[in-house]
């Protein structure tokens, strides 16, 4: 009896053996990540063997990992049901939940399962993933280090723990603290030297904190084995540093490297940033050659492709077209960030405020805090927020003429498309060589409106009071306009303005009233030329009549800063000619070349400096008289010391003939200060 049980025993021992060494080829499979091959292995040997555990485990996972996760859950079930008090069943049932991201379930159960036993690697490990998934990164870096304690240097824990430092980081970013992150990217770097994706957030933290040179350095230890990513980083990076010729040089270089073995992602991230150099460096030919070798011309393009069409239209002012291209992108991915993010720049470039706002928002919900949208909101912010500017100047002309002047102004939007504007002007002349003295006070409260998304009313009616040396009068003031984009790349402004005449002391006295009607028309290009032109017909209360035209073709050989060049030609006739009371001739004809030299204060960041040079020359030709040199200076120095307040002090020489007296030089110096006395717009609090 004894000899007939050793020989049962021996039999189902010889048969276990035998069993794993079938189940083997199951376990390789799942070992190398074959967990299609894995499914059918355990399937099969589950029809021979229907209640073997761990045939039965395996064919869980093999199902989990393959992608059925509710499947997967529910084999396990199965099994804890069998086999409630199995542990490793039980860690099993836990990972699935993880694979069917039922995130708040597996924590729980988790939490379990370390109650039960708080030294098992793989439930710590696992609890540690489950808060990672919750991005509750603290705690979950915590956990996976006890996993460590557990199993000191386990690979699997190691990549886990740099994902978790990952996402902490990149929560770090998203709140602004970028000190915190830049150490927690840095400690990844003990177990994973010169880690690919650890460099690539890390140069991103560089880039969003305008840390150029330490961005530079990031990309180029990448290069050592990443070359096509180090360089399109690189590209970047100069573009930021505003040399987009070196962004060129870079990508081209690139593209000149890809290979037919470069991974086809790397491949469209290499041609998107070469076509983007292309943009920045507004050779738009050759982007849109490009953008139609990997484009169908179709909405079935890939989201990338779709949003370099739309970076091109924005960049050739095509606004309509800009947001036909992100609407596309939108419709197959609500949350992109080049869609939400592109749409609202598109929609404030076209005047729909209101839409971009809600666009940049929607923006926001899906990628809480970033840096790019909160910006974008703050700056459109700015443009609706109330502010007040005042200007204090002191001029004076070889003609012995002295002015000084202040002017206090304001806008108060209540909406984004309604203003309150006002205004108030005191100025005060006088002559020494005559001894006349006069001064005038001009009050002006007026409105305006957006009419259509390109098209803006605005209309101030107000008072001159002014004191001469015989005559003291009160006058009405006008000035009406509509402000009209009618096509892409041009503006119109038609208008009326009702003004007096108070250049100097003795035409204050003779109350001359001008009433202005103005015609103003710019256009730019996508070639760098552009053309101003104006034109005023003025009548005046003296009977007398006025043509006066202006117009400046330019070329930006300059962005930032901008740099300008070109010609200027001005042409007055007046009607009468009363050169004893002010400057009418019947003609007069004036050319200038100029140069522009323009830092704008709307692109100066806090507590930094602005500035504007001018310089021209030129000739004027008055009646028949012999041509006379001109040359005109302007100059202007500012401060911006925070985003609601900035400080600039200007200066203006010219001996070009005015409407006023020819053969004179004038000199004027000002100082202006402006400050947005609310932190944000009315409407937005």
């Amino acid at each position: 009896m004894q000899t007939k049980n050793i020989l049962i025993i021996v039999i189902l021992f010889i048969g276990q053996i035998t069993f794993s060494q079938e189940m083997k080829e199951g376990f390789n499979y799942l070992e190398t990540g074959k967990y299609k091959e894995a499914e059918f292995f355990f399937k099969d040997v589950l029809q021979d063997y229907p209640n073997n555990k761990t045939a039965k485990l395996c064919y869980g996972r093999a199902v989990g990992l393959n992608g059925n996760a509710t499947k997967a859950t529910h084999i396990f079930t199965e099994l804890l049901e069998n086999y409630p008090k199995d542990f490793e069943v039980k860690l099993n049932y836990a990972e699935s939940l993880l694979w069917g991201n039922q995130f708040e379930k597996a924590k729980s159960y988790y939490k379990n399962l370390l109650e039960e036993n708080d030294k098992s690697f793989s439930a710590l490990l696992g609890y540690a993933n489950t808060l990672s998934n919750l991005k509750e990164y603290s705690e979950a870096i915590i956990y996976v280090d006890k996993a460590l304690a557990v199993s000191a240097k386990n690979p699997n824990a190691l990549v886990s723990k740099k994902y978790m430092r990952l996402g902490l980081a990149n929560e770090k970013i998203n709140n602004q603290n970028y000190s915190a992150a830049e150490a927690i990217l840095n400690q990844n770097f003990l177990d994973f030297k010169n880690d690919k994706e650890t460099l690539l957030n890390l140069a991103n933290l560089y880039l969003i904190t305008k840390q150029t040179k330490k961005a530079k350095e990031t990309y180029e230890i990448l290069a050592i084995e990443n070359e096509l990513i180090a360089l399109n980083g690189l590209s970047l990076v100069a573009h930021i540093n505003e040399n987009d010729n070196e962004a060129l040089t870079i990508s081209s270089t690139a593209v000149d490297k890809i290979k037919k073995d470069t991974p086809q992602s790397i491949k469209n991230q290499t041609k998107e940033r070469y076509i983007q150099a292309l943009i920045w460096n507004k050779d738009f030919k050759k982007a849109l050659q490009e953008i139609n070798k990997i484009s169908t011309n179709t909405k079935n393009d890939e989201n990338w492709i779709t949003s370099l069409k739309a970076t091109l239209n924005i960049y050739k002012s095509d606004f309509k077209a800009s947001l036909e291209n992100y609407n596309t992108i939108l419709e197959k991915d609500s949350t992109s960030f080049d869609g939400n993010l592109g749409k609202a720049n598109a929609l404030k470039a076209s005047g729909y405020y209101n839409e971009a706002y809600k666009s940049a928002e929607n923006t926001l919900t899906f990628y809480k805090n970033q840096k790019d949208a909160s910006q974008f909101i703050e700056n459109l912010n700015k443009e609706f927020t109330p502010f007040i500017e005042s200007n204090v100047s002191y001029s004076f002309d070889n003609g012995n003429n002295d002015a000084y002047s202040y002017t206090l102004s304001s806008e108060i939007p209540f909406n984004t498309k309604f203003k309150l504007l006002g205004s108030f002007n005191y100025r005060n002349t006088s002559n020494s060589t005559s001894n006349i003295e006069a001064n005038s006070k001009n009050a002006l409260l007026g409105i305006s409106y957006q009419l259509l998304n390109n098209v803006t009313f605005k209309g101030s009616l107000g008072v001159s009071s002014s004191e001469a040396e015989t005559n003291n009068y009160n006058q009405l003031l006008t000035d009406v306009s509509l402000k009209i984009k009618p096509f892409k790349l041009q503006n119109l402004e038609v208008g009326y303005k009702r003004e007096i005449q108070n250049f100097n002391a003795e035409l204050l006295d003779r109350e001359i009233v001008q009433n202005n009607f103005i015609l103003n028309y710019s256009l730019n290009t996508n070639f760098k030329l552009g053309w101003f032109t104006q034109y005023y017909y003025t009548t005046q209360s003296d009977s007398n009549t006025r043509n006066l035209l202006f117009t400046s073709l330019y070329y930006n050989i300059l962005e930032k800063p901008s740099l300008k060049a070109g010609f200027n030609y001005q042409n007055i006739s007046f009607k009468n000619q009363v050169p004893n009371i002010y400057f009418s001739p019947s003609k007069f004809n004036a050319v200038e070349v100029f140069v522009n030299l323009i830092k704008d204060e709307s692109s100066a960041k806090n507590k930094e400096w602005f500035y504007l040079l001018t310089a021209a020359t030129g000739f004027q030709y008055i009646e028949n008289d012999k041509r006379q040199s001109t040359y005109r200076l302007q100059g202007s120095f500012g401060y911006k010391f925070s985003e609601r307040s900035l400080l600039n002090m200007y200066a203006n020489q010219s001996n070009i003939a005015s409407a006023t007296a020819a053969g004179f030089t004038f000199t004027e110096i000002g100082l202006r200060f402006k400050w947005y006395f609310l932190k944000k717009p009315i409407f937005r609090k």
